[in-house]
């Protein structure tokens, strides 16, 4: 990892604060980017069948673009902070709808399977920053309503990961598959309108504002310094926190089917088994970011989530065809901890420059721990011939899950450690950080 980190102000005082209309175009377009989040990822798998029939795909490579979505989530977590040290955060959420267009339009139009793949990549990598970006926006724009927006986005990512594989296959009968992919691409240009809206509207406030020399000389005058979350304990928590929920719930939805169908389910209610499974995550998003907002330590949600995780795996390793909607009732409710995560990241950084830096690592570094979670599941589950293995496995995750929150938990901003912020002038690190 870069020593350089990311480089920023340290405060956004000097900049003219939105407008009430500023604030709706920002709000209107944090929640249309956050339902764009998913769509590359779930819009192909109920259309792999058809696609076969015109592009190479082989079951194996099938199993790699079900892997593409958290290694690319990652590695764009971790490059964006670096892309913030010379663009905004709505500039990068423009570049990541951008993306997401382009990538999704190259791979409707897909000749061959390697352009297929190509177009995959670049789509869910602009969707990979994009998760990183939200963040410090809701930090931005609504410093006092971190909890609600953060509800709010996280329920619009959940819609957007449900609304695709529901409309894929009736568009693709009526279309064609390439249409019931492509599609999707003018919700990424229509993402983009409301950040043009906010970027007017500040160059007018700006302009009408009779401080704005003054303004722009304090700007220019204040310190420019670099965020490295790594040194930070709270960050590398969060990290894991983020990280090991990701990777419990992937593997959920990876191998909850065959589970209960090798249990004696059939695959219809194997299917009705994911389904509550994911949906009854859906509430958790809206209360979890409001109530760990108001708490002055969220451990108590942390507990929550493992103790259902923990439930789910006993009854689904123990009595997987009895009563198997209540064990997959309390697996779902287990992933609490991810709108958590995210909450967390604005609930521990003092300003939006730092949310940026420690979105990025902690999203970053937390979907490459993911992408673990399915295929050593599976590998286990083939060693052994049984699920007793893949769950020990989930369940060692859940300890460090369970650490893991209650460090990043505890009321301390991650700015605070030491090392964390340097005047950017000394990013060898040698200088004692900026208080």
């Amino acid at each position: 990892m870069s020593e350089k980190g990311t480089t920023t102000a340290p405060e956004d005082a000097a900049k003219p604060s939105p407008g009430r209309r500023g604030r709706i175009a920002a709000a209107a377009g944090i929640l249309i980017v956050a339902f764009t989040l998913r769509i590359a990822v779930t819009s192909v798998p109920p259309l792999t069948g058809m696609i076969s029939k015109d592009l190479f795909l082989p079951s194996w490579l099938v199993g790699i673009l079900g892997m593409l979505p958290t290694a690319l989530f990652g590695i764009a977590g971790l490059l964006t902070p670096l892309l913030m040290r010379r663009w905004s955060v709505e500039v990068l959420a423009v570049a990541s709808m951008i993306a997401g267009a382009v990538g999704q339009v190259i791979r409707a139009f897909a000749p061959e399977t390697g352009s297929f793949l190509a177009g995959s990549a670049i789509a869910l990598a602009g969707m990979g920053a994009g998760n990183v970006v939200l963040p410090p926006m809701v930090k931005k724009y609504f410093p006092r309503r971190v909890g609600l927006l953060t509800a709010l986005y996280v329920t619009v990512i959940s819609l957007g990961t449900t609304v695709p594989p529901l409309l894929a296959v009736p568009v693709a009968d009526s279309a064609g598959w390439r249409t019931s992919i492509g599609w999707w691409a003018a919700l990424n240009v229509v993402a983009i309108l409301p950040w043009l809206g906010v970027s007017t509207q500040g160059r007018a406030r700006r302009r009408k504002s009779p401080s704005r020399g003054t303004s722009a000389r304090a700007s220019s005058a204040l310190p420019r310094v670099v965020v490295r979350p790594w040194h930070a304990p709270a960050a590398w928590a969060l990290a894991l926190l983020f990280g090991c929920t990701s990777l419990n719930t992937y593997t959920l939805f990876a191998w909850l089917p065959p589970l209960v169908t090798g249990a004696g389910l059939t695959p219809g209610e194997a299917g009705l088994q994911l389904a509550i499974f994911s949906g009854v995550g859906l509430p958790m998003s809206l209360i979890v970011p409001v109530l760990a907002s108001r708490l002055r330590n969220p451990f108590p949600i942390v507990v929550f989530g493992v103790s259902c995780f923990i439930a789910g795996y006993l009854g689904l390793l123990l009595a997987p065809a009895t009563a198997t909607w209540l064990w997959s009732t309390f697996a779902g409710l287990g992933p609490a901890t991810f709108p958590l995560s995210l909450v967390l990241v604005n609930l521990r950084t003092h300003s939006h420059q730092a949310s940026g830096a420690v979105s990025g690592f902690a999203q970053g570094l937390g979907y490459l721990l993911a992408c673990a979670g399915p295929l050593l599941a599976g590998i286990l589950h083939d060693a052994t011939g049984a699920w007793t293995a893949s769950f020990a496995f989930l369940g060692v995750t859940l300890v460090i899950l369970a650490v893991a929150g209650w460090v990043v938990c505890r009321p301390r901003y991650i700015e605070d450690h030491p090392g964390v912020v340097v005047p950017a002038r000394f990013q060898g690190g040698t200088t004692p950080p900026v208080t």
